[in-house]
């Protein structure tokens, strides 16, 4: 049951997500197995998954461009469409580094836009920022662009675009994963569970896999900040006190434009 699972849905999903998903199965087949248990269960059989670390580069903040104040320190989403992330990772091709640009509702963690090229010009974050609001579900909400300070997201043909679209702009101010932990974490999550942290052979079998890992994500992989439920469910049907990935336990405010 776990294998085939992760088959459907991704090789590193977790004990506690599996527990919720498989728990109905295991018990109309006759399976006893509390959680505790099933963790051991996972262990004994070499099941469980892996602790990863990964280092890359893809912002380079030393530009001329105009670098935005940061509009969402200590503060969290309260509704889809109300906060997105946007972020670069690299994907290894046997030809190359290709990059993978991505716009992601924070409160649903919905993947509204991407797209993958051989470079990282901003063109590439344009085309995924495009898609992104084209896949808006609430068009007429107030919504916040928030990124790192990355010369493709301060250059005006980006930020006009946006700002066009009634998107206000937003950036970190330095350093510090926590402030961008959102988009970081769906890269990783992408890479991680659905194979793209492989060398791939080119860029359209990568593109294919990327389309596949996309759709998995939005509509058939249960979160544990979205209560174990899927980030176009949550998209839809908003009504999710929002799970902050901050280390520290003080008050954070909503966000406000």
């Amino acid at each position: 049951m776990v294998k085939d699972y992760r088959d459907k849905v991704g090789q590193r999903i977790g004990g506690l997500k599996l527990y919720s998903e498989l728990k109905d199965q295991m018990r109309s087949s006759g399976i006893k197995l509390g959680r505790d248990k099933f963790f051991d269960f996972l262990r004994a059989n070499n099941l469980l998954v892996p602790r990863l670390k990964n280092f890359h580069i893809t912002t380079n903040s030393k530009h001329q461009f105009h670098k935005y104040k940061n509009l969402v320190k200590d503060s969290v989403p309260t509704r889809p469409e109300q906060l997105w992330v946007s972020d670069i990772t690299y994907i290894k091709t046997e030809n190359g580094h290709n990059y993978l640009a991505l716009v992601t509702d924070a409160y649903s963690k919905r993947i509204m836009g991407f797209k993958l090229a051989n470079h990282m010009k901003t063109s590439l974050c344009i085309d995924a920022l495009k898609m992104a609001i084209k896949n808006r579900k609430y068009p007429n909400e107030q919504l916040i662009h928030h990124s790192d300070r990355g010369f493709q997201y301060c250059n005006t043909k980006y930020t006009s675009i946006a700002e066009s679209n009634g998107i206000t702009m937003s950036m970190t101010e330095q350093y510090d994963p926590y402030e961008n932990a959102v988009a970081e974490r769906i890269n990783r999550t992408l890479k991680y569970e659905y194979g793209l942290k492989q060398t791939i052979k080119n860029t359209e079998l990568a593109n294919k896999m990327i389309n596949q890992a996309v759709y998995i994500y939005n509509n058939l992989r249960p979160h544990l900040s979205l209560k174990l439920r899927k980030p176009d469910e949550v998209h839809s049907n908003p009504d999710l006190e929002y799970k902050s990935y901050k280390k520290n336990k003080k008050v954070i405010k909503q966000i406000k434009i």
